[in-house]
């Protein structure tokens, strides 16, 4: 199918602007970091193509749906909006140092997503419901704005060590300060927590449509309460306690993997109503 082979271009794409992103770096050559900027422009218009046609293509085949509604399609979507959230970050703070640890996220979730069956299925009847739709696409813009968040902790870790070693040798010496990094993980969680908030009311009234239950502690929903905690935890810590710097970047991190057990672990390895592993 044509969109899957806009997606195979769009994994390309990606790979290539992440390994441009970190030759910059090490190269220190700010021509491949404009290249990567590029590859990332031309993988969003290709990728949000490759959405349009395989939703186009549904209704060809008479099924008629969004295209956010199995794990393929999922990862997919959630590549597309760590792309465009990261090249909104690079806009916005002028460094493009940040490409070298967000954009290999979107590779790897892309690499993923061609292991998984790409074929376009009809929706069960408890899934053909609108609720879904906002329930996936808010989750998944929460999820990427938490991508982003932990990339960028990794990036104040190295740069605060050495800041505290009092050096500037080697790569990190072209990240943005320590102060500025630490500012973007707060404000990438400041934008995706009410994402991922709206993900979980819209996933309530949806299982409830579909189930006839708000909540039935299915170890999706039990995840989704980890993962909303940790991050109004960090933001609790944040805004009350003045928590910045290591511990918050940490928190972020933690935060990230409780996110990708929440989507991934518990899709692929528990059972229950949200497994894709069992299907």
């Amino acid at each position: 199918m044509l969109n899957v082979r806009l997606f195979d271009l769009t994994t390309l794409l990606f790979g290539a602007a992440s390994v441009n992103y970190v030759a910059a770096l090490y190269g220190k050559k700010d021509t491949l970091a404009r290249v990567g900027t590029w590859l990332c422009v031309i993988a969003a218009v290709v990728s949000t193509a490759a959405i349009g046609v395989r939703w186009a293509e549904s209704y060809k085949m008479g099924i008629g749906r969004i295209p956010v509604t199995n794990l393929y399609e999922s990862l997919v979507f959630f590549a597309w909006a760590l792309n465009f959230f990261y090249l909104f970050v690079e806009w916005k703070y002028r460094n493009r140092a940040f490409g070298a640890f967000v954009m290999p996220i979107a590779f790897l979730t892309m690499l993923f997503a061609f292991t998984n069956d790409s074929s376009i299925q009809p929706l069960v009847p408890a899934l053909q419901s609108y609720w879904l739709h906002a329930h996936v696409i808010t989750c998944f813009v929460g999820y990427a704005a938490f991508a982003v968040s932990a990339g960028v902790a990794v990036m104040y870790l190295l740069k605060a060590r050495q800041e505290e070693a009092k050096t500037d040798a080697g790569v990190v010496r072209l990240f943005p300060s320590s102060k500025a990094l630490d500012d973007l993980v707060y404000k990438a969680i400041i934008w995706g927590f009410p994402f991922l908030t709206a993900g979980i009311i819209t996933g309530a009234a949806w299982a409830n449509y579909a189930w006839g239950t708000y909540w039935s502690w299915d170890p999706k929903e039990t995840w989704s309460l980890i993962v909303w905690l940790v991050y109004a935890a960090f933001l609790h810590a944040r805004i009350t306690r003045g928590w910045h710097g290591k511990r918050a970047a940490i928190l972020s991190i933690a935060g990230f993997l409780a996110t990708i057990m929440c989507y991934l672990g518990v899709n692929l390895v528990l059972s229950g109503l949200h497994s894709y592993g069992g299907s």
